[in-house]
Order: C-alpha cells, then structure tokens, then sequence
C-alpha cells in the first residue's frame, strides 16, 4: 500500500514489521513461527478511529518455523492447504482506541472459514523520523483455536496427549509510516 495525501492512510514498513505465532508441541513447549510475506491496508485516524480500518493479505506460503520438513506440512491440506487458500486474510470491523491501548475487531479468514476475532496491542507514536515521516508502532495480538478454522489434524502421544496443541497465540509487531 503506498502512502497517499490523505494522512489517515499508512503503510506498513515490512523491515520492521512481523507477524508471528506460537503453538504448544507435545504438551511440553512451545513452537513459533512467522509469516515471511503480507501486505495490507491501514486506514488510522489517530484522533478518532470511528472510520479507521484495516486489511491484511497473508500469503499462506510463506510461513517460516526454520524447520523445513514442517513448512510443508503446514503448507499441505492437513493445515493451510496452500494450493486451494494462497490467502489468509484479516478485515477490521472496528477499532477503538483508549490511550496508547488499542482494540482491533474484525473478521479473520482462514482457508474458507472465517470468525471473529478481538486483538489488543499498544500503540506508539506518533514520531517524526530522520526522513520525514510520521510513524507508529503496534505491538498486539491475540489467540485463536485452530480447530475453529478446519485446522484439526494431529497425532495421539504414546505416553498420552497430543502432538500440537489447540490454541495458536498470534503476536503482531508493525511499524506504519505517513507522510
């Protein structure tokens, strides 16, 4: 998304921004993971979000846990099914900012399913940079059940519980710039 004249609209700066998630293996830990690739549209009125919103396109492919065996098992029908939704996508329906609090409603699409979903951060900013620009960060997120998205394969343990937990915490870190 470029930047217009319109000073509500930002966009995202990708070098300073991720979008990751983590997942409990075996009952004993935690696996974390991000995705590489996405880009959106961030319309923020600072001053009163009652006409802000946000969109997002996540390309499903390119999710990265540096482990290469279970990239492909995420990317394959069992999870995301890459060939069929390239696509997870993410639309605000509201945003209520309170402070630096900031409180993101909206729709999340994953393969064809798509809930509602609530996610909370903190917002900084705005700053000047040494280029000019007006920017802000967001750091936030929320936790989904993945079953709820027709994410629901997995593997009994021998000794007793499962192979991947149900809960996937999702952490979004983004830092936006205006002119």
């Amino acid at each position: 998304m470029e930047a217009t004249e319109n000073s509500n609209k930002w966009s995202i700066d990708k070098s300073h921004s991720n979008l990751e998630f983590s997942v409990r293996h075996m009952m004993i830990s935690n696996v974390r993971g991000r995705f590489k690739s996405f880009s959106g549209d961030v319309n923020l009125d600072l001053d009163n979000t009652a006409d802000s919103n946000v969109k997002l396109d996540i390309d499903a492919g390119s999710i990265f846990t540096n482990e290469e065996d279970r990239d492909k098992h995420l990317k394959s029908p069992d999870f995301l099914h890459i060939e069929k939704f390239p696509l997870v996508k993410f639309e605000s329906a509201k945003i209520i900012k309170v402070g630096n609090q900031l409180d993101i409603e909206g729709k999340l699409t994953i393969k064809d399913v798509t809930k509602d979903v609530s996610i909370s951060g903190e917002l900084q900013g705005p700053i000047k940079d040494p280029y000019g620009k007006k920017r802000i960060g967001f750091d936030g997120g929320t936790t989904i059940v993945r079953k709820d998205y027709g994410l629901t394969w997995n593997m009994m343990l021998e000794g007793g519980g499962i192979l991947v937990g149900d809960n996937v915490k999702i952490d979004i870190h983004m830092e936006l710039t205006s002119p």
